[in-house]
């Protein structure tokens, strides 16, 4: 058995996804060795289909998007506090 990866960062397990994908690998397969290392709750076996097919799509990039939405309320003053 292989030791857990706990909390892994979204860019971590989706460029891991990528890897998989470029060496064809099954999605099934894929979500099978994410939950066997991060362990169950990384991402459901449907979300590694969207990113597969992303990245099958020719998406390179691991990161999220910018995305418009509530701006935050956090600022430079309040991260020196």
């Amino acid at each position: 058995m292989f030791k857990t990866i706990a909390d892994p960062a979204d860019c971590e397990v989706r460029s891991v996804i990528r890897f998989l994908n470029a060496n064809n690998v099954k999605q099934a397969e894929i979500h099978r060795e994410l939950v066997e290392i991060y362990g169950e709750n990384v991402m459901t076996d449907g979300m590694v289909g969207k990113w597969v097919r992303q990245f099958s799509d020719g998406r390179t990039n691991v990161h999220d998007e910018a995305r418009s939405g509530r701006p935050s309320v956090v600022n430079d003053g309040w991260l020196q506090k």
